[in-house]
């Protein structure tokens, strides 16, 4: 099974909500948008289910696996989680808004 896979934003200009929604739509993925203050952690935690994920604004680092490798994600980049993958995340100085779907695969 493919590990994470980080997609850096290769846009014209910044990204916004529209067009992130629609990036995920394309996909028939439902948008859920949340977001979380400067340094917020979230703990080891696993999904049963695909996870696309992308930063809107600000910054947050995710950490996966047992070599403990860090994606950090700035503003339009995409994060692909497989279902079970172990991970964690750090919000960065500036906090984070983010949007993410999720597919059974």
């Amino acid at each position: 099974m493919p590990g994470p896979t980080l997609t850096r934003w290769s846009g014209d200009g910044p990204p916004t909500e529209e067009r992130l929604n629609a990036l995920l739509a394309e996909e028939g993925l439902e948008p859920r948008w949340w977001g979380n203050g400067p340094f917020d952690r979230y703990g080891e935690h696993d999904h049963s289910y695909h996870k696309v994920l992308y930063c809107l604004s600000g910054s947050i680092t995710f950490v996966t696996g047992t070599e403990k490798e860090q994606h950090q994600l700035k503003p339009g980049d995409r994060l692909d989680l497989p279902p079970h993958t172990a991970h964690s995340a750090s919000v960065g100085p500036h906090g984070c808004r983010c949007v993410e779907g999720w597919r059974m695969s």
